[in-house]
C-alpha cells in the first residue's frame, strides 16, 4: 500500500514553495532541496549571474554535471570490478583445469 502524499514546504533563496510529497520521501526532498538552495546562492553570492532564472538553471546544470561525473565514476569502477572477476574467474578455472591434469 502506498504511503499518503501530504503537502511539505521547501524554501529555496527566501522563497517558499509548497510540494506534494509521499510520506516516505520527505526527508529526500528536504535535501535535494537543502543542496539545491545552497547551490544557487553559491552562484547568487558568487556575482557573475543575475535573476532567479539563471541562477536556477546554473545550478541545475551545475548539478547535472555533477551527477554525470559520478555516474561515469561508478561506471568506469563497475568495468574495472567485471574485468577483475572475469579475470578471477578464468584463474579459478585455469587452477581447476591444472588440478584436473594432476589427478589423471
Amino acid at each position: 500500500m502506498s504511503s499518503p502524499i501530504n503537502p511539505i514546504t521547501i524554501h529555496i533563496l527566501e522563497k517558499e514553495y509548497r510540494i506534494a510529497c509521499p510520506d516516505e520521501e520527505r526527508d529526500a526532498l528536504l535535501s535535494a532541496a537543502g543542496y539545491l538552495g545552497k547551490k544557487m546562492k553559491e552562484i547568487r553570492d558568487s556575482g557573475k549571474v543575475v535573476g532567479a532564472d539563471r541562477i536556477a538553471v546554473m545550478a541545475a546544470l551545475n548539478i547535472t554535471h555533477e551527477l554525470l561525473k559520478a555516474r561515469n565514476e561508478v561506471d568506469s569502477q563497475s568495468d574495472n570490478l567485471g574485468h577483475r572477476i572475469r579475470s578471477l574467474q578464468n584463474k579459478i578455472d585455469a587452477a581447476l583445469h591444472d588440478s584436473r591434469q594432476i589427478d589423471l
